[in-house]
């Protein structure tokens, strides 16, 4: 996303949350969305198949009783 893009989407999201955003925060807020829309890349870019996707369920497993 270019820096233009990420300004539009943090003054809208900003705008539809009706979040304020003071002029002091929003470089620190535009920095963030800059680096979280870099690592979202990095991501989109690792190629992807049906087999990779995680486990539907997560079943966790009961510790064992002391002394067992």
């Amino acid at each position: 996303m270019k820096p233009t893009g990420i300004e539009t989407y943090v003054d809208a999201a900003a705008a539809t949350l009706g979040l304020p955003l003071r002029q002091d925060h929003r470089p620190g807020v535009l920095r963030y969305f800059e680096l979280a829309a870099g690592f979202a890349a990095l991501l989109e870019a690792v190629p992807l198949e049906p087999h990779h996707e995680n486990a539907t369920t997560f079943v966790p497993v009961s510790p064992p009783e002391p002394g067992t």
